[in-house]
């Protein structure tokens, strides 16, 4: 990496699914899919701060080849409570930056949820809210899944907003919850609609990771139904994505944005570039799952890697 000044005319806007990123003390109100001591997955003290210090590693060098500075705004899935995030931004790699967060407790039941931290240098929030997503089995009983995280502020002085997404989950054999995700993404329709008509030029990002890919019935509602830019459809491949199953590549971790973000004006925000954030050290270097992202757990081993997704982000240019 050179030795250049940070570039303060261009930020990172980033997602990052962080695969259950728990602590190690039991909730009362959530199943903590076996993240405990007690558990078969061995869940402890040395554990929960390896992973603190991975994911606030891998966070800070997102964007950091090009502009020699961490992300201004990161989308989170899979976080546990307000601890996980304050232990987050106060970590080695995270500690010399003034990151702030968002977060709400969802009700979901494995008490996984979304948040978002944001640089307090360069983003002043405004507002933030949950949004209730409710669903429904393939069996007719309803439920919640993740709340969508609406966080609205200014990135260096221009108003935008951001919706933070994670998805109803896939079964294994056949799609039957297809049906949850495309309500979410008439949900995203519906609240980017809201914006809209409060405001006819705002400026929404809306990440997450969706469960689906960018060429999925969901995704593509979504983007025709809201006017959306998703630059992430360039970089779906056979070879590469964000998320690796059965040695199939998904990019269901994705950030779409409203096209005002692409207009040739000469002030405001404006769309540069996108990509995945899967550098070596990020991913697993032998075996069958070689290349594929270091997660923390396969199954009920311990790995001690840092998740089994990776990030995604884009830039924006002042």
């Amino acid at each position: 990496m050179s030795l250049q000044s940070p570039n303060p005319d261009i930020y990172t806007v980033a997602f990052y699914n962080t695969e259950n990123l728990f602590d190690y003390i039991n909730g009362p109100l959530t199943n903590e899919v076996g993240l405990l001591e007690t558990s078969t997955k061995r869940w402890h003290k040395e554990r929960y701060e390896n992973k603190i210090y991975k994911i606030g590693m891998a966070i800070s060098k997102i964007g950091s080849e090009d502009l020699q500075k961490p992300p201004a705004l990161i989308g989170l899935a899979e976080v546990e409570n307000d601890r996980v995030l304050t232990d987050l931004i106060k970590s080695t790699y995270l500690e010399d930056y003034n990151y702030g967060f968002v977060h709400f407790n969802s009700p979901d039941e494995r008490g996984i949820d979304v948040a978002m931290l944001y640089d307090k240098d360069c983003f002043t929030l405004e507002n933030s809210e949950a949004i209730v997503l409710p669903i429904e089995s393939e069996f007719g009983v309803k439920g919640n899944t993740r709340d969508i995280l609406k966080v609205s502020g200014y990135l260096k002085d221009e108003k935008i907003h951001v919706l933070v997404n994670h998805w109803p989950s896939r079964h294994e054999q056949s799609d039957r919850t297809g049906h949850n995700r495309m309500f979410a993404a008439q949900k995203i329709v519906e609240l980017i609609n809201e914006i809209l008509t409060d405001d006819a030029n705002a400026k929404v990002i809306i990440m997450g990771d969706f469960n689906d890919n960018p060429k999925n019935n969901s995704i593509q509602f979504l983007k025709n139904e809201a006017a959306l830019f998703n630059p992430m459809e360039k970089l779906m491949s056979y070879k590469r994505g964000s998320f690796n199953h059965n040695s199939k590549w998904m990019l269901f971790d994705q950030i779409l944005m409203t096209t005002n973000f692409l207009e040739p004006q000469q002030k405001g925000l404006k769309f540069l570039k996108a990509d995945i954030f899967d550098e070596t050290f990020l991913t697993q270097n032998y075996g069958n799952s070689k290349g594929q992202p270091y997660r923390t757990y396969e199954g009920k081993r311990y790995l001690g890697g840092f998740s089994d997704h990776f990030p995604v982000y884009i830039q924006l240019k002042k």
